[in-house]
């Protein structure tokens, strides 16, 4: 049996001939004047005329005194005809027909020669100046034999060249950031990096990551959100801002959340929660038509339709419509009873007596979060597109207040294909009132909540010297994967994976 060590030490002795002959398998400069998509495209342009193309070889086939190389770089697939000449001119690091058992599918070549049509009527470029580029020492896997995920996570550099869609699906996750980032700047946001190193880091219930730095001596947390910093903007006289990068929070991987990710947020003053709606709604649209150029999906069993105008559902009513549940006046037992009767595990329980003392770790199951668990049962069945309004005010301790119902807040969701798919609110600008909210949530984390969120003090006296009205607004990569139909390791260039042992 072929082992990988034997075709590795075949292309070790290649290697050691080629370096024999005077060729240099590892040149710096190449001459490359077009891409083979170019050349493809615009072939009545280049037909009869010379160019230099350069690639990946991917498949090899000698006819005595003819040859084809199939070539290919980023933008496509090309043919190189090779007819059959008396001598071995190495001088310019060209192989010719008799030295292609030198070359082998994987190694990089260059050719030059003239452009044309074979007799097939394939697209071809006619050469016998094929110069090595790089000379492989590792053979690609086939596509059906390159199939386990940890591997293809592990080595996605092979998993780019064995399976391109996956290469596709990262151009396409770089495009559908290029149309948020052309949206908001068109509208007249700025974006603006915000620090990952925090010494307080906060605006999202979840755990940190942690990190020492030796300079200061001092610990740091790696964001969870860019919520904050962009808010002292708004401090600061910013009037529309944005940040797009990593965020980090130290929870489980499952296919709808990576403790690494990017993640989009944006501030806007003097906008609320009825004017962010409609600006995001256009925003998802344009992304969606700019990435897939369509505005219809198929997310897992739901047909979803972006395109008509997103109605407008309030939380209580939603939740009373479906289980006949008061969320202004809930009972816990009653909300228990129905969370276990629809297979959501409780496994630790606070009666309702002890919800003012504030008790709570992170596996406790108080009023606010079993509504939650209510919700997300919901969700899970909704196709949407739709927004979530108003929720109330016990899940939401950033945001304002609705003035009509000071028990709900100005917070929404967009809901697509069973997952909330962003996170808006007007902002909380009431120093005082933010105040006795963090100092609520310090007291849930310092009783061991990992996800209550930490007290801010500066942020805080930021809000004394005065913020503007301004709607936030946050959405993650997950709204790529959603839409993709994929899992977030799937749509990520190189997931974390558990290192060999």
């Amino acid at each position: 049996m072929v082992t990988l060590n034997d075709y590795r030490d075949e292309r070790l002795k290649k290697l050691e001939n080629i370096r024999e002959r005077g060729i240099d398998p590892y040149p710096a400069h190449t001459n490359r004047t077009n891409t083979i998509f170019e050349i493809i495209d615009h072939f009545e342009d280049f037909d009869g005329k010379p160019a230099t193309l350069s690639g990946r070889i991917t498949a090899i086939r000698s006819f005595g005194k003819l040859a084809f190389i199939k070539i290919r770089d980023f933008s496509g697939e090309i043919q190189i005809f090779m007819e059959k000449i008396l001598a071995e001119d190495t001088t310019k690091n060209y192989f010719n027909i008799k030295m292609l058992k030198l070359l082998d599918v994987g190694d990089f070549i260059e050719a030059t020669g003239k452009i044309g049509k074979s007799s097939t009527g394939e697209i071809s470029i006619f050469s016998n100046e094929v110069r090595l580029l790089t000379k492989t020492l590792r053979p690609l896997p086939g596509r059906d034999g390159f199939t386990n995920k940890e591997e293809r996570y592990r080595r996605r550099y092979v998993d780019l060249n064995v399976n391109l869609e996956v290469r596709d699906r990262l151009v396409r996750r770089s495009r559908f950031w290029q149309a948020t980032r052309d949206f908001m700047n068109d509208h007249g946001f700025i974006e603006i990096n915000t620090p990952v190193l925090e010494t307080t880091t906060g605006g999202a219930d979840a755990t940190p990551f942690s990190t020492h730095m030796d300079a200061l001596d001092q610990d740091f947390y790696l964001r969870i959100s860019q919520e904050l910093p962009l808010k002292r903007l708004l401090g600061g006289g910013f009037e529309k801002v944005y940040d797009i990068g990593p965020r980090f929070r130290n929870e489980g991987i499952d296919d709808e959340h990576l403790p690494e990710h990017i993640a989009f947020e944006a501030y806007a003053a003097y906008e609320d929660y009825q004017s962010g709606m409609d600006f995001y709604e256009e925003m998802m649209k344009y992304v969606a038509k700019e990435t897939w150029n369509t505005l219809e999906f198929r997310i897992g069993n739901f047909k979803v339709d972006l395109s008509e105008k997103w109605p407008r559902k309030k939380y209580a009513d939603v939740i009373f419509n479906e289980f006949k549940i008061d969320v202004f006046h809930p009972d816990l037992n009653n909300l228990l009873n129905i969370l276990q009767n629809n297979g959501v595990k409780v496994d630790k329980i606070l009666e309702p007596d002890q919800e003012t003392e504030q008790l709570l770790g992170p596996t406790v199951m108080t009023t606010a979060r079993a509504l939650d668990h209510l919700w997300k049962l919901i969700r899970k069945k909704s196709a949407g597109p739709f927004w979530l309004i108003e929720e109330p005010l016990s899940l939401s301790p950033l945001a304002k207040k609705n003035p009509d119902n000071p028990l709900v807040t100005e917070r929404v969701h967009p809901v697509i294909g069973g997952t909330e798919a962003g996170n808006g609110y007007s902002e909380l600008n009431d120093p005082l009132d933010q105040l006795a909210r963090f100092e609520e949530q310090q007291a849930m984390r310092e009783a061991g909540d990992s996800e209550a969120q930490m007290l801010d003090e500066d942020f805080v006296e930021m809000l004394e010297y005065g913020m503007p009205p301004a709607f936030g607004w946050g959405n993650s990569e997950r709204n790529f994967w959603l839409f993709e139909g994929v899992s977030g390791r799937e749509a990520v260039p190189f997931p974390i994976i558990k290192p060999r042992n």
